[in-house]
């Protein structure tokens, strides 16, 4: 039998074009995914992204908060690359449709983490810049500068693959993957950099003591997220590493387990935990953040010693 191109060159035009809608399975050409997506999860997952996009939209709006705004651009990325493999479900040869889910998944996440970026800067104002070892803008621009890094390769190797994939003569679909495996493998690094430092800064602000108990659940969802982030890109670099024709990348339960569902939680979880309903707006505005840190340290020690209050000392031996 001859290579994967000589056979897709020999198709009719219907199938080596890159606009058609192909559900028939030629003998020894595998779909673009190696599967069929289900449309069902493709349904679900629009829905649910949408949901979410709605939300922080709304909140966006309402609150005037730009990891909001951020959360919703990605939640719409999201929803579009799940309409890519929803495309996909009903032209399973399609390399449009394979390209779109490409791209955009790739781009979603992004947009997540520099939701986090961003959140973190604004906890670093309100507790005070005393508890991070770097300044809030630092994160943002050092991370975003990754992340971005990191996607254009990602893109980049996975238009290859893509490319190769549908039999375009001189193409090396490992060339392709190796170029994506080194964007997820930085992409990967930036996370868990960044998670290290967050855990840092929690601690030190638990420390120091300027961590009210309302501010817990803030923390608790930059953590959720995070764990999604990095259990996702552990998936992209297990599956990478063996290629795109590899069994791990080709399992749709797999990808929509690993990918879709962490990607979903990772921005559902904001939903449940917002910090635009839990920091005060007032916080936010320039040097207040620790002034209002300050006075409710104080009220809350003078309620500890009568009794009344929750008491720093209590969330100190909390932590």
């Amino acid at each position: 039998m001859g290579s994967k191109a000589d056979l897709a060159t020999s198709l009719p035009e219907a199938l080596r074009n890159p606009n058609n809608c192909v559900v028939q399975k030629f003998p020894g050409i595998p779909y673009t995914f190696g599967y069929r997506p289900h449309l069902s999860a493709g349904v679900v997952f629009i829905v649910l992204f949408f949901l979410a996009m709605a939300y922080h939209l709304g909140m966006a709006m309402n609150k005037k908060r730009w990891p909001s705004v951020i959360l919703a651009y990605g939640a719409f990325t999201e929803l579009l690359g799940w309409a890519g493999r929803t495309w996909a479900s009903q032209c399973p040869y399609n390399q449009h449709a394979y390209l779109m889910q490409i791209v955009t998944l790739v781009i979603a996440p992004v947009f997540f983490t520099a939701a986090l970026y961003v959140q973190l800067g604004q906890l670093i104002h309100v507790l005070g810049k005393e508890s991070s070892r770097l300044p809030a803008r630092l994160y943002l621009y050092v991370f975003v500068a990754c992340d971005v890094l990191s996607m254009i390769i990602q893109v980049i190797g996975g238009a290859i693959a893509g490319r190769a994939s549908s039999g375009h003569r001189g193409v090396s679909p490992a060339a392709g993957t190796n170029i994506a495996l080194a964007g997820v493998v930085i992409q990967l690094a930036s996370t868990a950099l960044f998670t290290g430092l967050v855990v840092d800064f929690r601690v030190r602000a638990g420390r120091m003591g300027v961590i009210p108990r309302s501010y817990r659940p803030v923390f608790a969802a930059l953590f959720v997220a995070l764990a999604c982030h990095l259990a996702r890109d552990v998936f992209r670099a297990a599956g990478l590493a063996e290629g795109w024709t590899g069994p791990l990348l080709r399992r749709e339960r797999a990808f929509v387990s690993l990918d879709g569902f962490l990607m979903l939680l990772a921005v559902a979880i904001f939903i449940a935990l917002d910090p635009a309903r839990i920091i005060d707006a007032a916080d936010l505005l320039p040097a207040h953040g620790q002034v209002q840190r300050a006075k409710e340290m104080v009220e809350e020690e003078n309620g500890s010693v009568n009794g009344e209050g929750r008491g720093y000392n209590t969330q100190r031996r909390a932590f």
